[in-house]
């Protein structure tokens, strides 16, 4: 078989049941069709947050390995220095040696720390803020922070420089799609096979979209987040998207109950603008599955699509991430930032996100939400299609975790992993290839799986995992009986839990995790240094 193309869709801050194969009411043609005639892996798992999760994604490292044990903020430490790490090789820079041409079309967010508002004093392309151009891309389209507007983003790049938006009508998503596609109309001329990362920033807040996508979700929340919980929950059950029929976990303990809860219509109106993210993310792929169809490479083309954590809880206050952004648009117009019930959402002007209730139904039927590594937080199924090499047979529920993204992509191609790149001596990957789920029923990864964000920590080992909340007492969850999370053995198994809790502190070590208070005292210091 010759090598593949290769597409790898990242998408930014959506949950576990917001796809239409998976239960949602949202509309996802495009990706359910990959989706039926591929496979996908329901256990997947991710970091918990965007730029960890994109680390060790590109890396095949635990996010600390890759350098990104937090954010793209440096520590002056090499788990925790905002940006990838040189003894680390990126897909792109191993499928680039292997002959090649490399693309990408959205978020960086692996490459230090930038302030939104003061675009114009940002270098980029030195040693401390590498862009995709030097960690093996061709070429570059997209933004190198990690939110922006989607009306009117305040930095963006292509290949090596800035690029200014100029159109009334420029939506991010559709850019992030149009310019992939010409990238691959360019590529498929060439001689040698292509790789695109395509890497979406929807649809992590603000909430905006063009409005006739907002219009055709307008009256599709009224009857609240309660109701469409239990109603995804039950579509997952039918259609086999859980490996068991689990139980539904309660509502979100700071979430009220919809009938308590004020300003109905204006709650339906937010969570309608998110789903027509969704729903605009989604055209663009069907924009790049017709590009392959068109140029007749499309059954030659694997295709990987998942989420960077789960659904987002975070509210955005008027003095909280808002103060980070601009406060105004281009043409002078005012930002009217924060979750406020006197404006309608989804426009240029507005700022916005859905917050708690909402991302407790992304996350269905899971507990938790993006930054806790409870399965809310880490879980998004991964769908693989790919016509030429790629027995399409529905949902698999083995459980992998990004970090196995790199090796799959290396054997699909036929490309070894590398022990040194640019005369750099390269860490030994971590994950593990899901590869031969491609054309065989069965296939376990070996070794357990880790994680840490913010003092929150597990490990999966099999079917057990292990977690805690930052400052609290372990948990155990049998996950063949129990992925829900809702019925803790951590006081019948006491074994159990001392042996995978010395596991996780002895990889914590291994990769250089840092205890969360000590992390919280160098980012005080690190602001009052530059105030």
């Amino acid at each position: 078989m010759k090598q593949p193309n290769i597409i790898l869709i990242l998408v930014d801050d959506m949950g576990f049941s917001d796809m239409g194969f998976m239960g949602s009411e949202i509309r996802t043609p495009n990706i359910d069709k990959l989706a039926s005639n591929g496979i996908t892996l329901t256990s997947m798992y991710n970091c918990a947050r965007c730029c960890p999760t994109r680390a060790s994604l590109l890396t095949g490292l635990y996010p600390h390995k890759a350098g990104i044990g937090w954010m793209a903020v440096d520590f002056g430490l090499p788990g925790y220095q905002g940006k990838l790490r040189n003894d680390s090789v990126t897909i792109a820079e191993a499928l680039k040696s292997a002959g090649y041409r490399t693309l990408m079309s959205g978020k960086w967010h692996v490459g230090g720390d930038f302030d939104p508002r003061q675009t114009d004093t940002w270098t980029f392309g030195d040693v401390e803020h590498p862009t995709p151009r030097q960690r093996g891309f061709d070429r570059f389209y997209g933004m190198l922070d990690g939110a922006t507007s989607f009306f009117a983003p305040h930095h963006l790049m292509e290949d090596d420089e800035r690029v200014m938006v100029e159109m009334d009508d420029f939506y991010l998503t559709d850019a992030i799609s149009d310019k992939a596609s010409d990238m691959i109309e360019a590529s498929v001329g060439e001689d040698k096979p292509f790789f695109l990362y395509l890497a979406y920033n929807a649809p992590h807040w603000p909430l905006q979209a063009p409005a006739e996508d907002v219009a055709r979700y307008e009256n599709a929340y009224r009857g609240g987040w309660d109701a469409l919980r239990g109603s995804r929950h039950e579509s997952m059950i039918a259609t086999g998207a859980l490996q068991n029929p689990w139980s539904l976990s309660p509502r979100d303990r700071e979430a009220p109950a919809w009938n308590d809860a004020p300003h109905h219509d204006w709650e339906a109106q937010r969570m309608a603008v998110y789903a027509a993210m969704v729903d605009r993310m989604d055209q663009g792929v069907g924009k790049i599955m017709r590009t392959l169809e068109r140029l007749n490479v499309k059954d030659d083309t694997l295709v990987l699509f998942l989420s960077d954590n789960g659904g987002c809880a975070e509210p955005l206050c008027e003095d909280g991430w808002c103060k980070a952004f601009p406060s105004t648009l281009p043409d002078g117009r005012a930002i009217e930032s924060g979750n406020r019930v006197d404006l309608r959402p989804g426009g240029a002007t507005t700022f916005m996100s859905y917050d708690l209730p909402w991302s407790n139904v992304s996350n269905a039927p899971f507990r938790q939400h993006k930054h806790y590594v409870h399965e809310g937080g880490i879980s998004t199924p991964l769908v693989a299609h790919w016509p030429a090499g790629i027995k399409a047979r529905g949902f698999v529920h083995q459980p992998f975790h990004v970090v196995d993204v790199l090796p799959t992509l290396l054997e699909a191609a036929g490309v070894a992993y590398p022990t040194e790149y640019a005369g750099q001596a390269i860490q030994k990957v971590d994950g593990e290839s899901f590869a031969p789920l491609f054309t065989q029923s069965t296939h376990q990864r070996s070794a357990p799986i880790f994680w840490e964000h913010e003092g929150n920590d597990a490990v999966r080992m099999g079917d057990w995992k292990l977690v805690r909340h930052y400052g609290q007492d372990w948990e155990l969850y049998n996950m063949v009986d129990d992925r829900t999370e809702l019925n803790d053995l951590s006081g019948k198994a006491q074994s159990k839990r001392e042996q995978m809790a010395k596991m996780h502190a002895h990889w914590a070590g291994e990769v250089g995790a840092r205890p969360w208070d000590e992390l919280i005292a160098r980012a005080r210091s690190r602001y009052a240094e530059q105030k």
